[in-house]
């Protein structure tokens, strides 16, 4: 039969059960778009920006069981989403990055003529370029594997414009299902024989693992964005070890914030009071699906005891910044049950006077933790309370009460700035999944488009943004995809004139700021130009009236922006912590000269 690569492109992507794909159409690739128009199943989606497109996609990969997509041109399409493809990269989330390409006819100078693929390279798992029409289905296929297997990730395919627009011979389409059973679907890596020797150490780690875990005085459980699909498996361990639980920034919803052994985000002089205090007596760490890299980790300045458990699907992470006692490569959730079936199995074996003490002792010690996590919590809460905010909305106000509109199973959608970490200590999240964040990466404007490619993925539910005023400066018009397909968003904007968490940081070794003050600009002039709702909160008494308006408005399919008079005069724990730990890293004579400089700036201005 004859087809031309465009319809390869619309079947594969049917089988593999895309539902948006997220782009600018060009002459590269109008034909993909004409044939994904007439799809009963894939809506393609027109972004205003192909960066904007690139944080959709990652968003929507992150929110659900359907893996983002992007359809852009060549070259501006692929440099403009770079960005975006990056985040996904480096965070571990699968996508898949399509674009069209120059004709494969030979001639030179082409429009959009460049090697993407060196492009591309250094931020996705894989790049494909194909040939022939015969080979896209296969290819689009075996990118689809490569992104979700392992560690997951970005992949690349470019479809000669030539190759989409015109037919070929090509052999009866496969689906997804047969090209699986026909074993064309991703091999794995080791034999036979390599993966019962990987599973009998895998069954040795686990063994020494739980013998570590009883013999400690107190674990603690520090999980990543690994950990996702593993919320049960975790609250069980937790709850049968009386073990505190910290997170990552990315991992911050992978264990119910609402939890009693829930502490927060990372645990030292960095972290809120309820980690710093519960992790102080822990001497032995179950590290699940994070990869200890900067941020929640305080910039490095996290301090693990030496019995460290670290359970990972890459081994690459292993002892790459702090030594692990025992390493287990594999699943999240597949390792924590078998840890979990042999802790039961242990504490079975015991006699029926010592396995009973030991309940008790254990309904204790998890009583005793969880009252301390508990009692830390409302004392930092009461000192943000207590924080006078003047004129100014108090953050902690602000979070409290969008805690209270918010179900459980909503999405927060967060930037990179200052009101990352304050979303970060004052925002619990209770469900898996429904906390996103750039992390690793840290691109800034991720919010608005993230947004929007969480409020598609997950129709039915209410979706807010948290973003500081310089992030959405970068994406803020994004908001016209918004308002065009009718989404009801409702992205706060933490404005206070300048790029905070930097400014912030500036202050101390400075005593000056630069380059962080934004000038004027007019919030409701974004929201009149892209067809938003626009309620500015100038004090906390206007937090309940103006939340209760904009979820009516979200309710009717219409965007709301939220402009905040926000306070960042008091500095969170993270920022705190994070300018100590780099401080330290000083040799004296820089340390003085630093200091001496922010003091005589002060005095003589």
């Amino acid at each position: 039969m004859k087809k031309s690569g465009a319809w390869l492109v619309r079947y594969a992507l049917e089988q593999l059960g895309v539902r948006h794909t997220f782009g600018i159409p060009g002459v590269h690739n109008t034909e993909i778009y004409d044939e994904l128009n007439k799809s009963e199943s894939i809506t393609p989606l027109l972004v205003t920006h192909e960066g904007g497109a690139a944080f959709m996609a990652d968003a929507m990969s992150r929110t659900s069981d359907s893996i983002g997509t992007l359809l852009v041109v060549p070259a501006a399409g692929i440099t403009h989403a770079a960005s975006g493809i990056a985040e996904a990269h480096l965070d571990g989330i699968p996508m898949l990055v399509i674009s069209g390409g120059v004709r494969t006819d030979g001639m030179k100078y082409q429009l959009h003529d460049m090697d993407q693929h060196g492009v591309l390279k250094p931020i996705t798992k894989a790049t494909f370029k194909v040939e022939v029409q015969a080979d896209i289905i296969s290819t689009l296929y075996r990118a689809y594997d490569i992104a979700m297997a392992g560690e997951p990730g970005p992949v690349f395919v470019e479809i000669p414009v030539n190759i989409a627009l015109f037919k070929a011979e090509c052999p009866a389409p496969m689906t997804y299902a047969e090209y699986c059973l026909q074993g064309s679907a991703l091999p794995s890596s080791l034999n036979e024989e390599a993966a019962q020797q990987q599973q009998l150490l895998q069954e040795k780690a686990v063994s020494q693992a739980v013998d570590t875990l009883l013999s400690s005085k107190q674990v603690g459980l520090f999980l990543g964005w690994g950990c996702k699909e593993a919320t049960e498996e975790a609250k069980l361990l937790a709850e049968l070890l009386a073990a505190p639980v910290s997170t990552t920034l990315q991992g911050l919803s992978v264990f119910p914030g609402n939890h009693p052994l829930h502490v927060g985000m990372g645990f030292g002089a960095y972290s809120v009071p309820a980690a710093e205090q519960a992790f102080k007596q822990v001497d032995c760490v179950l590290a699940c699906g994070t990869r200890f890299s900067e941020i929640p980790t305080g910039s490095f300045g996290m301090e693990v005891p030496e019995k460290l458990i670290h359970i990972d699907i890459n081994s690459g992470v292993f002892s790459a910044n702090y030594p692990a006692q025992i390493a287990i490569q594999g699943d999240a959730k597949d390792i924590l049950l078998l840890i979990i079936e042999a802790l039961k199995e242990r504490i079975e074996a015991e006699t029926a006077t010592i396995k009973e003490r030991t309940k008790e002792e254990r309904e204790k010690q998890r009583n005793s933790v969880a009252a301390k996590i508990a009692a830390e919590k409302e004392k930092y809460l009461q000192e943000w309370f207590a924080h006078n905010t003047k004129d100014k909305v108090n953050p902690a106000r602000f979070f409290q009460q969008l805690r209270e509109e918010m179900e459980d199973d909503d999405f927060l959608v967060v930037d990179d700035g200052n009101h990352t970490f304050l979303a970060a200590e004052l925002m619990p999240v209770h469900s898996s999944k429904h906390f996103i964040s750039p992390t690793d990466f840290n691109c800034m404007g991720y919010c608005v488009p993230a947004a929007i490619g969480t409020k598609l993925a997950n129709p039915a539910k209410q979706v807010v943004g948290i973003v500081g005023d310089g992030a959405f400066l970068m994406t803020c018009m994004e908001l016209v995809t918004a308002t065009n397909n009718e989404l009801g968003l409702i992205i706060s904007v933490f404005n206070d004139g300048e790029l905070a968490q930097i400014a912030q940081a500036q202050s101390v070794p400075y005593n000056r700021k630069t380059c962080t003050k934004l000038g004027r600009y007019k919030v409701e002039g974004v929201a009149m130009a892209t067809g938003c709702e626009y309620i500015r909160i100038n004090t906390n008494e206007e937090i309940y009236d103006s939340l209760q308006a904009a979820f009516k408005f979200s309710q009717q399919g219409i965007s709301v922006i939220l402009d905040i008079n926000i306070d960042y005069s008091k500095k969170t724990r993270f920022t705190q912590g994070i300018v100590k730990t780099n401080l330290k890293r000083f040799e004296l004579s820089e340390k003085v000269r630093f200091i001496s400089r922010a003091i005589k700036r002060k005095v003589m201005g």
